[in-house]
């Protein structure tokens, strides 16, 4: 056998490489495709658990009435350019008030009637709108004939609502978007430090950059338009919401340090640090959202106080 010979024999006996690339770049392409679905779903338990849990989610709750249930929302968020519509479902023919009173005063309960709309089958009255950051707390009281039906069914539970200005469209809807984008970015760099750190610096940079500019950028943009304030964290005050933001960009920020632009020899501190990170991100969206925010003081507005320098953080 000649030379050539036993070169074309080699050539048909050898792995083709290109097909062992194709076949790591498609297993490569799963698992990546994998850890994004997997990021997508925490991304939306963390944000969903997170928002149902803060002070300004409605009140929910179910009544049964004449043999139906009937599911209620009532109101913890209003805009200042708006009185509060706080309304409950009930059959034809019953009657109901909404009492409230200033949030943290020695304030009487004072009692609103509540009007039938008969379109959407439900009694409602409009709690007088407040200045930003200004709370009531009140309860519904249903009167039925077999007796009164309170909403909270403690008489020691209030439900507290907050008002806030007006945030432009194109400031706010930017800021919530870059936050989902950045939660779900940062998620993804987490997985991947563990199972997929060939893309994982990628990642990482971008979360800080969406963290940098939705939060810490357009976050104290939409606190000024709503309270006044461009910043009421650490260390001008103890809003719970701007702190958390603080700690979750510091991590990212620490993180992106640590991992630099290139590769590593030794990748294990970078993928750590990196997994530490997207830990406290999880953490910070387990911590109910708007807790320890704006709030007015009403003893220095009744002392005169204008209500723009009458707010307080923290407590």
């Amino acid at each position: 056998m000649d030379d050539e010979t036993i070169k074309k024999s080699e050539a048909q006996t050898k792995p083709n490489p290109v097909d062992e690339n194709t076949d790591h770049r498609t297993d490569s392409l799963y698992r990546r495709s994998l850890l994004w679905v997997v990021a997508v779903l925490l991304m939306f338990i963390a944000v969903i658990y997170q928002r149902k849990t803060g002070p300004t989610y409605p009140k929910r709750g179910t009544l049964y009435l004449q043999g139906q249930s009937y599911r209620y929302r009532l109101i913890r968020s209003e805009w200042t350019s708006a009185d509060a519509r706080a309304a409950v479902p009930v059959p034809t023919g019953m009657t109901g008030q909404v009492l409230y009173k200033r949030f943290k005063t020695k304030d009487k309960f004072m009692a609103l009637m509540m009007e039938r709309d008969e379109e959407k089958g439900e009694l409602f009255a409009m709690l007088p709108k407040q200045p930003a950051a200004g709370k009531l707390e009140y309860y519904v009281q249903l009167s039925t004939k077999t007796g009164e039906i309170r909403i909270p069914s403690s008489p020691e539970e209030n439900i507290i609502i907050r008002f806030k200005d007006p945030v432009p469209d194109f400031i706010l809807w930017p800021h919530v978007v870059m936050m989902f984008f950045s939660v779900l970015v940062g998620m993804r760099a987490g997985l991947g430090a563990i199972f997929a750190p060939l893309t994982m610096r990628r990642w990482v940079w971008i979360a800080l950059g969406g963290m940098t500019l939705g939060g810490m950028t357009l976050g104290p943009i939409v606190q000024k338009y709503a309270f006044g304030e461009y910043w009421t964290g650490f260390p001008f005050g103890g809003d719970l919401t701007d702190n958390k933001m603080l700690v979750m960009w510091l991590a990212w920020l620490l993180a992106a340090g640590v991992i630099g632009f290139k590769r590593k020899k030794k990748e294990a501190v970078s993928r750590s640090i990196v997994v530490v990170a997207a830990v406290i991100m999880v953490t910070v969206y387990l911590i109910p959202h708007s807790m320890r925010g704006s709030e007015l003081d009403y003893s220095k507005v009744d002392s005169g106080v204008n209500p723009t320098d009458a707010i307080k953080t923290g407590k």
